[in-house]
């Protein structure tokens, strides 16, 4: 019943464009056309100015991703690495030159390393244990030997470790 009504709006409309398109003259489309196109450009631009560092930074970075060869990565594990890489940049724990501080150290925080790790508070060791393996084996040096993880790497290591630690000792 909805599909036949849907037609007949569709049809309906159709009929009135092109009914109105065989009686007008040339200059008055032509100026209908420029009005539209202005109307649609002027949206455009507002849609991109709005929400264009996301459109334009996802799609590009999805490319990227998967021209660096990382074996095994699904397009959603590639958003999650994305989000914890952005994570990380907005919490400096990924910059490898911190001052004051040896490349290999950082101060992950308890809740910093339960999201680098996908987890939530109150879960087991063994739960701790696997997504730090989990992540390990996607990311690892020596598994994806074409990309650099090891800054990574070291991160998923100290998040686990803090957790362990804090929670479990």
């Amino acid at each position: 019943m909805n599909l036949v009504l849907i037609g007949i709006i569709i049809f309906v409309i159709v009929y009135l464009f092109l009914n109105w398109f065989a009686r007008t003259s040339s200059k008055k489309i032509a100026l209908s056309i420029k009005k539209i196109v202005v109307y649609l450009s002027l949206f455009i631009a507002a849609l991109f100015t709005i929400a264009g560092k996301f459109l334009f930074s996802l799609p590009f970075l999805f490319v990227i991703l998967s021209g660096l060869k990382i074996k095994g990565l699904t397009a959603l594990q590639m958003f999650q690495l994305w989000r914890l890489i952005q994570f990380l940049k907005n919490s400096r724990n990924f910059t490898q030159n911190q001052s004051g501080k040896t490349p290999g150290s950082s101060n992950v925080s308890t809740d910093e390393a339960y999201k680098l790790l996908g987890l939530s508070k109150g879960c087991s060791k063994e739960e701790v244990l696997s997504a730090a393996t989990k992540l390990q084996k996607k990311i690892h040096p020596d598994i994806n030997r074409d990309v650099k993880t090891e800054r990574l790497s070291q991160l998923v290591n100290e998040a686990k470790e803090k957790i362990i630690k804090t929670d479990f000792s």
